[in-house]
């Protein structure tokens, strides 16, 4: 089993498009990359532990591969954005991608060089990639979010902007 740790702004977001990949074994929001252990939404909220909103997705590197979790990824927020997403803003909401080893953070390199030449988005892709150092699970209530609630999970997705900027980048998906 292989382990992806990704940062996109709110987490709730980064489930639902990864559910339906082959490969994927599990994905569970969480806090990461901060100096507080087992912080609380309360604690991460308040922008001070140094986390950030991400999730960690657990995958059979046999199926799929980083690269295909890379591409996924890049597919569900605004990389040219490290001071939140859309109207969550706050260092707890930046991107950010955590690599496991040096394969991991060779291939972020790769696609953000990709991104940037085929000229996707107006600005460039400016997604830090950082070392991984811990993830936290979050309380319950946040796992699969757009099961638990899908309605407020719509709304969230559409009254955010992060719908749209999806839509005019990549077309209609991962909503």
């Amino acid at each position: 089993m292989a382990y992806a740790t990704l940062a996109g702004g709110c987490f709730w977001c980064l489930i639902k498009p990864f559910t339906s990949y082959p490969g994927i074994e599990s994905i569970i929001s969480g806090y990461a990359g901060g100096h507080v252990e087992n912080p609380t939404y309360e604690q991460v909220s308040t922008g001070q532990t140094g986390h950030v909103e991400a999730v960690q997705i657990s995958f059979d590197s046999d199926i799929t591969s980083f690269e295909n979790i890379l591409d996924i990824f890049f597919k569900t927020f605004d990389p040219t954005d490290n001071s939140g997403q859309f109207f969550d803003r706050g260092p707890h909401y930046e991107p950010a991608i955590f690599y496991h080893d040096e394969h991991q953070k060779k291939a972020a390199e790769y696609k953000i060089q990709q991104l940037n030449e085929q000229q996707i988005f107006n600005k460039p892709v400016i997604t830090p990639i950082k070392p991984y150092t811990n993830f936290y699970p979050a309380e319950s209530y946040h796992q699969d979010y757009y099961k638990k609630n899908p309605l407020h999970y719509q709304q969230y997705q559409k009254g955010s902007g992060r719908k749209a900027f999806i839509e005019k980048h990549w077309g209609e998906q991962n909503d």
